[in-house]
C-alpha cells in the first residue's frame, strides 16, 4: 500500500484538517471562491444528558457552516442520520449567539435574550462512497421550499391540461412566494444537505475539477495500491501534500492496524446487511405477493384462475386467503 484510504475516517479527518487542502475541496466542488475559513470544533455534547455527536468536518467559509461527512459503506438509516447531523450544525451555533437585554413588563427590568439573526446556513456534504440512493447523477440536493411549489410540481392533472394558462399563472405565484424575503425567508432556502456519490462521479470527467478528488479517494481504497497509480496527482502541489500526509511513510503501527481493522469491520458489517437485505427482500416479496392473490379474489377471480395465473398451487392460494380472512383482509 502506498497511500492510506483517504476514505477511512481517520485518515479523511487527517487530510482535512490541513485547513488549504479543505479549502481547495470546497472551492472544486461548490465552485465557488473563500475568501475566508474557518475550522469549527467536530466533537459536541448538545446538552450534559446527551450522547456525544462527532462530526468528520466542520467549518465555516463565506458566511455559511459547512459539514462533510464520510459515509464508507451501505447503512439503512443514512437520510436520518445526516439529516439530524445537518440540524445539530444549526443548534450548536446556540453556543455562540451574542445576547441581548429586552425589556419585560415589570419594573423596567431587562431579561437576557439571544440574537438569532447572527445564525447562519448550513451546507452538509455526505461523501457516499458506494452507496448513490439508486440516483445516477453526481449529487443530488435538497433544501426547504414553500409546500406550494411541490404540490404545483406534483399536480399531475394541471400538468396534463393542454391550457397552460393555469400553469403559468401558478408559476407566477410561486415565484412570488420564492421572491419573498421578509425577515430573511429566503435563509431556509440557503440551508443545503447534499448527497455527492464517488460511485457515480469517477465514472464521469466531465467535471475535472472536483472529479480528480473523487478518483484519488477511489485509487487510494485499493489495498495494494502503488506509486504509479498516482503519478498525474504528483503533478499538483495540493495532491503532493496529501500523499505525505497519508502515504505509507508517514503511517505508524496505530495507523496500520486501524486500516487492518477498518477492513475486518467493514466485511463483517456489508456481510450483515447484505443479508438483512436479502432477508428483508424475501419478506417484502411474499408479502406483495400475498397482496396480488388478495387483490385477484376481489376482483371476482376464483381459487383456479389466481393459481393459473400467477402459476402456484391452488392449495397455496387457498391457504393465503383463508389467513386473508381470519386478518380481516377481506
Amino acid at each position: 500500500m502506498y497511500i492510506a484510504p483517504l476514505n477511512y475516517d481517520r485518515f479523511f479527518k487527517k487530510v482535512f484538517s490541513h485547513v488549504h487542502i479543505a479549502k481547495a475541496f470546497l472551492e472544486d466542488f461548490l465552485a465557488v471562491t473563500i475568501q475566508e475559513i474557518a475550522l469549527l470544533e467536530r466533537t459536541k455534547h448538545l446538552t450534559d444528558e446527551s450522547a456525544r455527536v462527532e462530526i468528520d468536518f466542520r467549518c465555516k467559509i463565506n458566511g455559511a457552516n459547512i459539514i462533510i461527512e464520510m459515509q464508507q459503506w451501505y447503512k439503512p438509516d443514512v437520510i436520518k442520520r445526516f439529516y439530524l447531523y445537518h440540524c445539530v450544525s444549526t443548534a450548536l451555533q446556540l453556543e455562540t449567539l451574542a445576547e441581548k437585554k429586552v425589556p419585560i413588563k415589570t419594573e423596567d427590568k431587562r431579561a437576557k435574550d439571544r440574537s438569532y439573526k447572527e445564525v447562519v446556513p448550513v451546507l452538509t456534504l455526505v461523501w457516499m462512497v458506494d452507496d448513490s440512493l439508486q440516483f445516477s447523477e453526481h449529487f443530488m440536493g435538497y433544501t426547504t421550499a414553500p409546500e406550494t411549489a411541490l404540490s404545483f410540481l406534483e399536480n399531475h392533472d394541471l400538468w396534463e391540461k393542454e391550457d397552460r394558462t393555469e400553469l403559468l399563472d401558478i408559476r407566477q405565484n410561486i415565484l412570488k412566494i420564492l421572491d419573498n424575503n421578509h425577515k430573511n425567508l429566503d435563509f431556509l432556502r440557503k440551508n443545503r444537505l447534499v448527497f455527492m456519490f464517488q460511485e457515480n462521479i469517477i465514472k464521469d470527467d466531465k467535471f475535472p475539477n472536483y472529479h480528480r478528488w473523487f478518483e484519488f479517494a477511489e485509487k487510494t481504497r485499493h489495498k495494494n495500491n502503488k506509486k504509479t497509480d498516482f503519478i498525474k496527482f504528483r503533478k499538483e502541489d495540493l495532491f503532493q501534500d496529501i500523499m505525505r500526509i497519508i502515504g505509507k511513510d508517514a503511517l505508524n503501527k496505530d495507523d496500520l492496524n486501524y486500516i487492518e481493522t477498518e477492513e475486518e469491520h467493514i466485511k463483517l458489517v456489508s456481510k450483515a446487511l447484505r443479508d438483512e437485505r436479502e432477508s428483508g427482500f424475501e419478506e417484502g416479496f411474499e408479502e406483495g405477493f400475498e397482496m396480488s392473490v388478495i387483490s385477484l379474489f376481489k376482483k371476482g377471480k376464483t381459487e383456479d384462475d389466481i393459481s393459473e395465473w400467477l402459476d402456484i398451487p391452488v392449495e397455496k392460494v387457498r391457504f393465503i386467503l383463508e389467513k386473508a380472512k381470519r386478518n380481516g383482509l377481506l
